[in-house]
């Protein structure tokens, strides 16, 4: 079976390949990701591009198939693939199970699409891709998007098979009662200071940022301390850059840097990590901690590195296995964003600032993905969405 393989490069952010049965790179998927670092994409892209692909060549080898010579309905088998996680010649008794949502599958299936996009273009590689591809191919409202950046198929023709998103009427939102609970679950503060591990104060600040300020996770991990400002009488705020330095490989998804005002109780939660870092000696093994990032290893891993994604994934499921069914099934921390901009709309924002707070390019693009909110008078009184964003101050300052 193939697989997705994290690969770490000595002075470069880490990245990923596709890995086959024999445990090499798939050299014809690392092709298509060389040319992918050359023009930019982030770390993040690259390990969804591997997650089809990798799909795809477990499939291929699964059937005894080439990739670069099967017939069409292989793609179809895919995609049914996909959605049930049923390999061809699978016999099953009733309904198949369903494996991946139809946005997994449509971005999983587009980046294989692609794939062969690219090999038709750049290496002449033509039958795949016309076998894939067809001018004759049903329109519509098809949503495909090809993810494919500065290749343009002159021809214009359209994926025979295209996968779509399926419809979805509203983003998915923590109530205020789960947010705390998720908060609690890190640490809460005693007589005797903050409870929990090393690193508990950590992971409920990092939720309290998120929750807050509606940050994109990679926005957060990026954090360095010189972008927090506290302390100078006025309103805090946090200013979100747009570098692209991180180890890891993480960004700001805009590149457009933004400034985003804190309540009091997120200022005082920071102060409290940073006297945490201070007294594990941040401060003596960090060169200058003042530009190194805020969130940092502290448990597992090199002490004082900067924190991986998959570190705070792993503490989701911990979070949710004790939450004892109080929180959703599959809730992740772009939940938070979500959360926050529902929270601002309903507690009466005008759409524009929440569309600057959120680094979005346009307010349509606010409209498109919360549109459902105002119209949405029921979720008023599940919750006091008033009084949840009450401590948060500055939220009508302009940001640049």
């Amino acid at each position: 079976m193939a697989r997705v393989q994290r690969v770490a490069r000595d002075g470069l952010p880490d990245t990923y390949t596709v890995v086959g049965t024999d445990h090499l790179p798939v050299s014809a998927v690392e092709d298509y990701f060389e040319f992918l670092r050359e023009d930019g994409a982030a770390a993040n892209t690259l390990r969804s591009y591997a997650a089809g692909l990798a799909a795809w060549w477990t499939l291929l080898e699964d059937t005894a198939s080439c990739w670069d010579n099967f017939p069409t309905s292989l793609f179809g088998a895919f995609l049914t693939y996909l959605r049930t996680g049923d390999l061809p010649g699978v016999d099953r008794i009733g309904v198949p199970p369903g494996w991946l949502a139809p946005a997994s599958v449509q971005a999983r299936s587009a980046a294989v699409l692609a794939f062969y996009r690219f090999h038709a273009q750049a290496h002449g590689l033509t039958v795949p891709y016309e076998r894939l591809y067809s001018p004759y191919a049903r329109r519509g409202r098809s949503r495909y998007t090809p993810f494919l950046a500065g290749i343009v198929s002159p021809d214009k023709q359209r994926p025979i098979y295209a996968a779509r998103r399926g419809a979805r009427d509203r983003t998915p939102v923590l109530l205020p009662n789960q947010v705390q609970l998720i908060l609690d679950a890190c640490s809460t503060q005693t007589d005797d200071g903050w409870s929990g591990s090393e690193s508990a104060l950590r992971d409920r600040l990092l939720f309290a940022v998120l929750a807050e300020t509606g940050m994109r996770l990679g926005e957060a991990l990026s954090l360095r301390h010189c972008d927090v400002q506290i302390g100078a009488g006025g309103t805090p705020w946090v200013d979100i850059a747009a570098r692209q330095d991180h180890p890891h490989g993480l960004r700001v998804k805009s590149g457009r840097p933004r400034r985003i005002y804190i309540g009091d109780d997120l200022e005082a939660l920071y102060s409290a990590y940073v006297w945490q870092l201070v007294e594990q000696g941040a401060d003596l093994q960090v060169p200058n901690l003042e530009t190194h990032f805020v969130f940092v290893n502290l448990a597992k891993g090199k002490r004082f590195a900067p924190m991986r994604v998959e570190t705070v994934y792993g503490k989701v499921r911990s979070i949710t296995r004790t939450a004892d069914g109080q929180l959703p099934q599959g809730w992740t921390p772009h939940w938070f964003r979500h959360t926050h901009a529902t929270a601002l709309l309903l507690s009466g924002l005008a759409p524009h600032v929440v569309m600057r707070r959120l680094g979005h390019l346009d307010e349509q693009t606010t409209l498109s993905i919360y549109g459902w909110v105002t119209a949405d008078a029921e979720m008023r009184s599940i919750a006091e969405w008033k009084n949840y964003v009450a401590g948060w101050k500055g939220l009508h300052d302009a940001a640049y």
